[in-house]
């Protein structure tokens, strides 16, 4: 597990009593909002305000084309996990995360992932190139192992 932690980010999040389900797990479609929990405070803490009105990149709309997740051992209780997350491709229009939520000590996979965002036109809801400063944003991110 090591060798993969050398790329990406790994930002810790809370797990709240109510992701539970009635079996005192971590419900399955509560794994989109964990991941959405660690990449906006990711981003927050790099001045992306999440508000159309004060934005500190030029490119603000991006919409989540695709999420697929492989569970792997169950989430029980509530307190923290950690999400490490890296972007496996950077295209003109389009991001691809990878993640997996860990435990807190990162010695458990509890699921694995992908995520692909496309950034859009605000007005005509169509794709559209990525800007330069959200690229050159991203690239800490980037796996460059792969190329």
């Amino acid at each position: 597990m090591t060798a993969t932690l050398r790329i990406g980010h790994v930002q810790p999040v809370q797990i709240h009593f109510e992701d539970l389900d009635a079996m005192g797990v971590v419900h399955n479609g509560r794994y989109v909002l964990i991941l959405e929990r660690a990449l906006s405070a990711y981003w927050a803490d790099r001045g992306w305000p999440f508000d159309p009105a004060q934005p500190h990149f030029a490119d603000v709309f991006f919409v989540v084309r695709e999420f697929a997740i492989s569970y792997q051992v169950p989430v029980t209780t509530v307190g923290e996990v950690v999400v490490h997350f890296w972007v496996e491709r950077l295209g003109t229009t389009s991001v691809v995360y990878r993640f997996r939520v860990l435990s807190a000590d990162q010695t458990v996979v509890h699921a694995e992932g992908r995520r692909v965002q496309v950034k859009i036109d605000m007005v005509t809801l169509r794709p559209s190139p990525i800007g330069e400063d959200v690229r050159q944003a991203i690239i800490p991110l980037l796996d460059t192992s792969r190329s």
